[in-house]
């Protein structure tokens, strides 16, 4: 078999589980409730937020929050400070993949 398969875990609870780690990116898959967000941090690589299912709020650097929906992709910049948050009625559902992996930024100091 020459493929890998990637599993990610089905649910309408809080999610954040890493489903890839490889030295060209890093793939990780979010589920949040009502109400719950992420802590405000800096993007350690290229990042981009693939919405499957919700309304993410998104606060990106000093700029005003903005809204973004299923069947959408962000991306955002290396080194930009963001905030997500699901402030809606239904669950958040999405994906980030990161390109180069961040390990690959700390291997070159980049940082």
């Amino acid at each position: 078999m020459l493929e890998k398969i990637y599993e990610f875990t089905k649910s309408d609870g809080k999610i954040i589980e890493k489903l890839v780690d490889d030295t060209p990116l890093l793939i990780n898959h979010m589920v949040l409730p009502t109400g719950e967000g992420l802590p405000e941090h800096y993007s350690n690589s290229n990042v981009y937020i693939i919405i499957i299912h919700g309304i993410m709020t998104l606060t990106l650097g000093d700029q005003c929050s903005a809204n973004y929906h299923g069947g959408q992709i962000i991306n955002i910049p290396y080194k930009t400070k963001m905030n997500i948050i699901n402030y809606q009625s239904d669950v958040l559902e999405f994906f980030v993949v990161k390109s180069p992996n961040p390990s690959v930024y700390k291997e070159y100091s980049y940082e």
